[in-house]
């Protein structure tokens, strides 16, 4: 006699498929849809010079610029210390000026809030055109435009992280409940209570992830805009490897590395307690 005491209730197991099944539910086209991408990858590779063989010629190069990099050069460390917090400094002010300039873009191009049709499309194309300018060139504008230093790279962050996280809000406000919203307005809530009541609670664990990890990448970003002159470490990072220092380049790299796992540390603390 079988025994089914150990067996999960029926609604909470897992749905079995047979490839009958799944055959029916794939689109008939879709071995050309694979074909095509498949065409598509192998022409994108062939184009750009992907080589194993170039690879594994490099290997022995790779090889020496790592044994000539060790063991690492902390002579310099108090201004390879600077120069971290300088990126820290630089990543907070930009994520913390993106996300006042996406709060309000990002409410004008969502759909079910933005006050007129057009304020729509101009946040929407500010929104794009924010995102697809590269952190490098906005930063090399700033540069050229108020000289070296950090202020270029906090604005370059603040200005392509903007793009990204008004793109995000928009969607989170465009894909909250109709039900709390319109329950709020019949009592004659404003716009403002219905965002502050309504909206925010619903979108503010998606807001906190999307933010920590916009900081996370904003680290890494205010390092390798240090290189054009922006503030930071990655100024340190691009003079030793110009003069051959592959020791402190080491060292650097080493530093980033440890300042960025601590930074996600904090972050998964943070996103715990608000979560």
């Amino acid at each position: 006699m079988r025994d089914d005491s150990h067996d999960p209730p029926a609604a909470t197991r897992p749905p079995t498929y047979d490839i009958k099944t799944i055959k029916k539910e794939l689109s008939p086209n879709f071995p050309w849809y694979f074909i095509g991408l498949a065409v598509v990858i192998l022409l994108c590779f062939q184009q750009v010079g992907f080589s194993l063989t170039e690879l594994i010629r490099g290997l022995p190069d790779m090889a020496g610029f790592i044994v000539h990099a060790l063991p690492p050069d902390f002579t310099r460390l108090d201004q390879f210390l600077l120069s971290i917090l300088q990126t820290v400094e630089i990543s907070v002010a930009g994520t913390f000026l993106a996300i006042l300039l996406a709060i309000p873009v990002g409410i004008g191009a969502s759909s079910n809030f933005s006050p007129h049709p057009v304020i729509y499309w101009a946040c929407r194309t500010l929104l794009n055109f924010t995102r697809s300018v590269s952190e490098m060139i906005v930063a090399l504008i700033f540069v050229t435009a108020v000289g070296l230093g950090p202020f270029s790279g906090v604005m370059a962050l603040a200005i392509h992280s903007a793009g990204m996280l008004g793109k995000f809000y928009a969607e989170a406000i465009e894909n909250v409940g109709t039900g709390e919203i319109e329950a709020i307005k019949a009592t004659g809530a404003t716009t403002g209570q219905v965002l502050r009541f309504a909206v925010w609670p619903q979108v503010l664990p998606e807001l906190t992830t999307v933010i920590l990890y916009r900081w996370e990448v904003n680290i890494r970003s205010a390092t390798v805009l240090g290189m054009v002159g922006a503030g930071g470490i990655g100024f340190d990072l691009i003079t030793s490897i110009r003069l051959f220092q592959y020791q402190e380049t080491s060292a650097i790299i080493f530093l980033t590395l440890l300042t960025v796992a601590i930074i996600d540390q904090i972050n998964s603390r943070i996103r715990a307690k608000i979560i």
